[in-house]
């Protein structure tokens, strides 16, 4: 009998994951599928009680559950822990355990991003759900210095700075209010601008105006859509040094879930294949010099929000 793992978010079915994921456990032989379960609050509980049954591996949590499964697990990993973010889920007997792939996910995308350049050391994250979390926890580990955090809600990015408050207790990371006239003078004097707040239709809207971002900027989006979001068109525009998509942050978070579930590796290049076949062959957004292209596709914002909040990088986050 096949084992069992889930994505379990709401929606779901935008997800690049189960093709990835299918495709991994085929290609290694692992007699399990991948299952997209759209999962409203109220059900969340219940299912997550069934991943205790010796049929399933695990799941992937994205939008809107990575915070709220945190309580409903046995024990999580240590940047589960920091973040305060499951994105990830395995058994121990009967007893599930909480990571964070997500991070591992940013910190290879953001590398790529930067390149060759000195790491820059001051950011602006736009958002304050899981995806937000663990770009914040990466950029707060990876030695920057300022980091500031916008979210349409501004009570979910002071909620997301006091998280985060002992383990950045060495710099400056602040929530402001969500205006574009303060968005645009913190642009002005940063380098990094990282977008996890969802829109609702992230190809053709962005959650700033053009006419804020200065030339020069390191821009990485962590949504997707069928083809480039409109906030890496205008960044382009504006003269970006560098402007990707969630595209590298997804396939290493593919790869460190299936490792945690399967205890093999899979091969990134044949990942990379299968989510250019599911795009239709078009390239896919890992290298941040590549041309325009589909960036990873857009999360839903959470339901409890009405404004761009908390999307899951790249639905990255799966």
């Amino acid at each position: 009998m096949p084992k069992h793992v889930l994505l379990i978010g709401h929606p779901v079915a935008q997800s690049l994951s189960g093709a990835l994921q299918q495709a991994a456990f085929d290609a290694l032989g692992v007699d399990a599928r991948y299952e997209p379960t759209d999962t409203p609050v109220i059900e969340l509980a219940e299912t997550i009680a069934r991943l205790k049954g010796k049929d399933y591996l695990g799941a992937n949590i994205t939008v809107p559950h990575k915070e709220r499964v945190v309580p409903m697990l046995d024990r999580l990993t240590d940047e589960a822990q920091q973040t305060g973010a499951a994105d990830t889920i395995t058994r121990e007997g009967h007893r599930l355990v909480g990571h964070n792939t997500d991070v591992l996910g940013f910190r290879v995308a953001l590398d790529a991003l930067v390149g060759r350049q000195k790491m820059p050391r001051a950011a602006v994250v736009l958002g304050a759900g899981g995806g937000a979390r663990a770009a914040v926890y990466a950029l707060i580990t990876g030695g920057f210095q300022r980091v500031i955090v916008f979210n349409r809600h501004l009570h979910r990015a002071e909620g997301l700075v006091r998280h985060f408050a002992r383990s950045a207790s060495h710099m400056e990371l602040r929530a402001m209010t969500w205006h574009e006239s303060v968005i645009e003078a913190e642009l002005a004097k940063t380098k990094v601008l990282v977008n996890a707040a969802a829109t609702t239709d992230a190809a053709t809207v962005s959650p700033i105006a053009a006419e804020m971002l200065p030339p020069e900027l390191l821009v990485l989006d962590l949504l997707y859509v069928p083809r480039e979001t409109q906030l890496l068109h205008d960044a382009r525009a504006a003269g970006a040094s560098a402007a990707m998509n969630g595209d590298l942050m997804l396939l290493h978070q593919t790869a460190a879930a299936f490792e945690l579930w399967t205890g093999k590796k899979v091969d990134l290049e044949m990942l990379t294949a299968k989510l250019e076949e599911v795009r239709g062959g078009g390239p896919s957004g890992a290298a941040a010099s590549a041309p325009p292209t589909e960036s990873a596709a857009a999360s839903a914002p959470d339901p409890s929000a009405a404004q761009p909040d908390a999307a899951e990088p790249a639905q990255p986050a799966e």
